[in-house]
């Protein structure tokens, strides 16, 4: 419900801040005091269409700020998850309006679309008036408020699963039809095909793994020849090791005669011998590691060469033939066997289709009854708002050939205003006064079951008077057990029935050259006044009082 509504340099409202309650709250004033642009400023935060011309003159912007109290489960919550917005159990919608044109929307702070404003704040409030086309007129609506009011949310849900089922077998069913078809026409290429990748039996990363090993021999081949010659010198025929130790034993021998000069020069030599040696073991080593059979390289060229070869052929990188291969033979098992899985899918979506049309038309025979019980409990109620020639009608057209996740029913609301008349939709049939008077009389059926937790009726009462508009104060405090109800009203009898009674008037300021719209809440005998002066215009005597007190003591 709407908790409090804050407005800011908004035309004739420089500011404004009003607490509501629950249950029935009118607003009541003369003619210009300002109702209108208090509604205008509630739809803006509400995502209303902006307006510079809103801006009061002076002022770079204005801004409405509405806090409604909303329950965890409401539909408007869920907008708010979808939209990554913290809910918090209270929702504050923020518009601020710029001079410029511009506008900005916000929820709880957070910078938001207009188009999620608007959402949340469809969810939340419902305005109704004589020119109004946002509410029960709009037709894609009537289909979920009938089911609303028959309780048929759990039969919808299911056969919104069922149209699931049937869309996914349908589909899995095409696209193996399709597969058998383009199979089909190509059957030799791709059984040639397969057959040639399944002998190739390429693999993902081999080319690479290849080549490696590839260049890895091809300069092991080269870096050998380099080292054999080494080798060679080192340790080969003509290797200096021999006449080295042959010196050495010479040395050794004359060493006795003078070591100071011989056991150096051997010191020496033999360090020269052990280096040499193990230089020589190295080349051994490193010559084992560049040994490769010549057979292996030839083996790995020619398997790149072929691979390589098929990539051309296929149009496909080497490491994705692996793939390719998969998807041929996939192609052709399903030639194979595609007969046997066509016939299992076919089955399938034929099921699917047989249960979601037996659900989608059990629960058409459910709306076609609920229609007629919807239509008695309007029709009950129009009698007293001066809508007794006329009839109310829910129109369900049931067309298999166009199912849909809610199944095969159009619902609009018709009406026909007088016997003898051509009935037709209610937003082109009726009249303005009869339209307001024609959702009332819906919405009051419909309370409790698919309506937003706060409903702006906006002088639906106009023309008529007496019990009509008795009727229509009667039937908005029954609403407004149920739901929070706002309601701008000229009518005495619509405003006795309040709980909440709020006089719009202008004030004038800096000694006359300006005016400002102010909301005062009225009690007791302020109430009594104004509704007396609803009854007696702009002088009011005492008979208007007395009736005023007649009208407030018979709502109580």
């Amino acid at each position: 419900m709407l908790a409090r509504l804050s407005i800011r340099d908004i035309v004739l409202i420089e500011r404004l801040d009003i607490e509501f309650s629950r249950g029935l709250a009118v607003l009541t004033g003369e003619t210009g005091a300002g109702k209108s642009i208090l509604l205008d400023a509630f739809a803006l935060a509400l995502g209303g269409r902006g307006d510079a011309g809103l801006v009061r003159h002076g002022a770079e912007q204005g801004q409405v700020t509405a806090t409604f109290d909303v329950p965890k489960a409401h539909p408007a919550a869920k907008i708010l998850t979808e939209n990554g917005l913290d809910d918090t159990g209270e929702m504050i919608l923020r518009r601020v309006q710029l001079a410029d044109g511009r506008t900005r929307a916000f929820i709880n702070d957070q910078a938001i679309s207009v188009q999620t404003l608007k959402a949340v704040g469809a969810a939340l409030v419902e305005i109704h008036g004589q020119h109004d086309e946002r509410a029960l007129v709009d037709a894609s609506t009537h289909r979920q408020l009938l089911d609303a009011f028959a309780g048929h949310e759990k039969d919808v849900a299911a056969l919104e699963a069922l149209w699931d089922i049937r869309r996914t077998a349908n589909a899995d069913l095409d696209e193996h039809r399709a597969g058998m078809e383009r199979a089909a026409r190509e059957a030799d290429y791709l059984r040639h095909a397969s057959q040639e990748l399944k002998a190739l039996a390429p693999k993902e990363g081999e080319e690479t793994e290849l080549a490696n090993r590839r260049t890895t021999m091809m300069q092991g081949e080269k870096v050998a020849t380099d080292l054999r010659e080494a080798q060679e010198a080192i340790g080969g025929s003509h290797s200096p090791v021999s006449a080295l130790s042959a010196a050495v034993r010479r040395l050794e021998r004359r060493a006795a005669n003078a070591p100071a000069l011989i056991e150096p020069a051997v010191k020496a030599i033999d360090i020269a011998i052990n280096a040499l040696e193990e230089a020589d073991q190295h080349l051994h080593a490193a010559l084992a590691a560049t040994d490769f059979d010549p057979a292996e390289l030839e083996r790995i060229e020619e398997r790149l060469f072929a691979l390589r070869a098929a990539s051309r052929k296929y149009s496909t990188p080497v490491d994705l033939l692996a793939a390719l291969a998969a998807q041929y033979a996939g192609d052709v098992a399903l030639i194979d066997a595609g007969a046997d899985q066509l016939k299992k899918l076919e089955a399938a979506a034929r099921e699917a289709d047989q249960r979601y049309a037996a659900s989608a038309v059990k629960l058409s025979a459910a709306r076609t009854k609920a229609a007629e019980k919807l239509n008695k409990a309007v029709n009950a109620e129009l009698a007293p708002l001066k809508l007794e020639r006329a009839k109310f009608m829910t129109q369900v057209e049931s067309n298999t050939a166009a199912p849909g996740p809610q199944g095969i029913d159009r619902v609009e609301f018709w009406v026909q205003t007088n016997p003898g008349t051509k009935p037709g939709p209610m937003m082109k049939v009726a009249s303005g006064g009869e339209l307001s008077r024609f959702l009332l009389a819906l919405k009051v059926v419909l309370a409790d079951r698919g309506s937003a937790p706060t409903l702006v009726f906006d002088e639906i009462d106009t023309g008529v008077g007496g019990a009509v508009a008795d009727a229509i104060g009667s039937r908005l405090a029954r609403l407004a057990g149920k739901v929070q109800v706002m309601a701008v009203t000229h009518a005495p009898q619509v405003a006795a029935r309040a709980s909440q009674h709020l006089l719009i008037s202008k004030d004038a300021l800096d000694k006359g050259k300006r005016v400002a719209t102010r909301v005062n809440a009225l009690a007791a005998d302020h109430r009594r006044e104004e509704i007396a002066r609803m009854l007696a215009g702009a002088e009011i005597t005492a008979e208007a009082r007395a009736a005023a007190e007649r009208l407030l003591r018979a709502a109580s």
